[in-house]
């Protein structure tokens, strides 16, 4: 075991938080409950859970807005957010009201028609210390941080606390307090809730005082009692699992973060979660040579009652980069005649890498590379990932070239699949970055990534770094591919109207045709696109939600894109469409 492991600080700072609304409230309006019908088979016109419906397909059936009329887009209305950080908002809409939450806790309810104010719940945090960088930068970075459920609104919040609201004035219901902030937990995505439970996963697990346990949850949504937990880096119940972090003990373990949220599938009530990088990110640190570090880059897929763990899938075993595989799990029924393969279908990490799993055992269907990487040598017909040896660092500040990178690749931008082609969209950005590890001190509120990087650069040969791909969703064919120079910072919605909606850096939202990738519609807005764009209905109408402002995405671009001059402000802000009237 390393020095630095067994040196490891623990953060001991006592933090005190305390919670409280502040309400900007109009008169109380009739709202119906969301039942989970309703969130397993939504009406079109409505946009219930963060990508449109629990498999996370991210598909609005929705076509008013097509290939022919998406021209005559013009603003309905705009609406300022109330918070700056990175901006990876998602939008809901339901009973005429569109919820959204932004960093630092603040939860906003509008009038969906004309954007009016309904009320906004702000929860309020002690003050952390200056030196806990890390842990303050987690504030920050809230990314769909509300979940609809009954008559209520489920916030997950920066201090690992879950609050229920009511929906209709926004009055906090129940909140617990489910890890504790002093040690560096945080709550940085939304919840899944169905069946009356609120399955969450906790942030913050590459913090020091966090070593030993990251968690996926089940609470019940009316009395908030915690129905199970999973640990994602300690499975004393898996002995593969153990002997894959090379005999370093389970309370000198980070990392395993679940920080996308899952999908769900009824028909098996199976629950799949995708979990981040180990900790620290160079083996020569951690010291679990070369272990896999289990469960760390892998599909989790549980029964959803009782937190038992049906099946994993490692995605990339043996990270040494920080190069995470927790993105979104999307499920697909692929029919082949008389045959339906029930599908994950995932672009699950930054390499770009995208996979074919049968969600049902996970057996490994397919892969296709889609971006520039070398972290991967090679995907064997069984689905066993091999490394590529050349680019793991043997000795603390030895320099290798790493492609994609920790800023580049797949983030957290999510892809979308269409069944009106039986197509997966993914937006991802070509980079590359030098990377070297270092010994650092552990300290509390901050992060042990224990690495050295550069700028992010493009690979040798290209000048295009913002990409979308279209694949087949049956074999990960690729159908057509979408390059340009800035790159893509928003997740992509598709449509009905066979219609892709994306944006990039340069603050194009962009409409793509689905079938070829034609850009048939453009317009610049105030920053950068980002969050998740989304579209429902109102008395015949159907509006498009196009979120705007900075991202680590866009921030880190610059040496990649230095004649796309970003502006100086955030921008955070909605922008909502519909077609002009004739």
């Amino acid at each position: 075991m390393t020095t630095s492991l067994k040196t490891a600080l623990l953060a001991t700072a006592a933090l005190a938080v305390t919670s409280s609304a502040v309400f900007a409230q109009a008169p109380a309006r009739s709202y119906k409950p969301v039942t989970t019908d309703m969130l397993l088979k939504p009406t079109a016109e409505e946009w219930l859970s963060w990508r449109g419906t629990l498999d996370n397909q991210g598909y609005s059936p929705l076509n008013q807005i097509n290939k022919t009329n998406v021209k005559d887009l013009e603003l309905a209305w705009a609406y300022p957010m109330p918070d700056t950080g990175e901006q990876e908002s998602a939008p809901l809409v339901h009973d005429g009201i569109m919820f959204f939450s932004t960093n630092n806790g603040i939860v906003n309810a509008l009038d969906a028609k004309t954007g009016d104010l309904i009320w906004e719940y702000k929860h309020a945090f002690t003050e952390l210390p200056q030196s806990w960088a890390y842990q303050r930068n987690q504030a920050r970075r809230q990314k769909n941080g509300v979940s609809l459920y009954g008559d209520k609104i489920v916030l997950t919040t920066f201090d690992a606390k879950i609050v229920v609201l009511e929906a209709a004035t926004g009055k906090v219901v129940w909140q617990k307090q489910v890890y504790d902030p002093s040690k560096g937990y945080s709550y940085t995505i939304g919840a899944l809730v169905v069946n009356d439970t609120i399955y969450s996963a906790i942030s913050g697990c590459s913090i020091t005082g966090t070593a030993g346990g990251c968690y996926i949850t089940a609470h019940d949504v009316n009395k908030g009692e915690e129905l199970w937990r999973f640990n994602t880096i300690d499975d004393p119940s898996n002995p593969v699992q153990q002997a894959s972090w090379g005999g370093v003990p389970g309370e000198n373990r980070w990392g395993g973060t679940p920080w996308a949220t899952g999908s769900y599938d009824p028909r098996t009530n199976t629950l799949f979660w995708g979990v981040g990088m180990p900790g620290p990110y160079p083996e020569v640190i951690r010291g679990s040579g070369a272990g896999d570090t289990l469960y760390t880059n892998s599909t989790l897929a549980f029964d959803a009652k009782t937190g038992k763990l049906k099946w994993y899938y490692q995605h990339l075993p043996r990270d040494n980069w920080d190069l995470d595989s927790p993105f979104e799990r999307v499920l697909v029924d692929d029919v082949q005649g008389n045959t339906t393969r029930h599908m994950l279908v995932t672009t699950a990490g930054k390499n770009g890498i995208t996979f074919g799993l049968d969600r049902d055992t996970g057996k490994y269907l397919w892969s296709k590379e889609t971006i520039y990487q070398n972290a991967v040598k090679s995907i064997d017909s069984n689905g066993k990932v091999t490394m590529n040896v050349d680019v793991i660092p043997k000795a603390v500040n030895q320099e290798v070239l790493i492609c994609t990178t920790t800023n580049g690749g797949k983030l957290w931008q999510t892809g979308s699949y269409s069944p009106l082609n039986k197509t997966f969209f993914v937006p991802e950005n070509e980079a590359c970055q030098t990377q070297s590890p270092a010994v650092q001190e552990f300290t509390p509120g901050n992060a042990v990534g224990s690495i050295k990087s550069g700028p992010k650069v493009n690979p040798r040969g290209i000048d295009k770094p913002g990409v979308i791909f279209a694949m087949n969703v049956a074999d990960g064919a690729i159908k057509w591919k979408y390059e340009d120079r800035p790159v893509q910072t928003s997740s992509v919605l598709a449509t009905g109207g066979g219609l892709l909606f994306a944006g990039d850096a340069n603050r194009y939202v962009l409409a793509l045709d689905q079938d070829n990738g034609k850009v048939l519609w453009k317009q610049r807005l105030n920053a950068p696109i980002g969050g998740f764009p989304m579209t429902y209905s109102i008395e015949g109408t159907q509006y498009l939600v196009v979120p705007t402002g900075y991202s680590a995405t866009a921030a880190t671009s610059a040496g990649q894109t230095p004649d796309i001059k970003l502006p100086t402000g955030a921008g955070n802000s909605l922008f909502v469409y519909r077609l002009r009237s004739k």
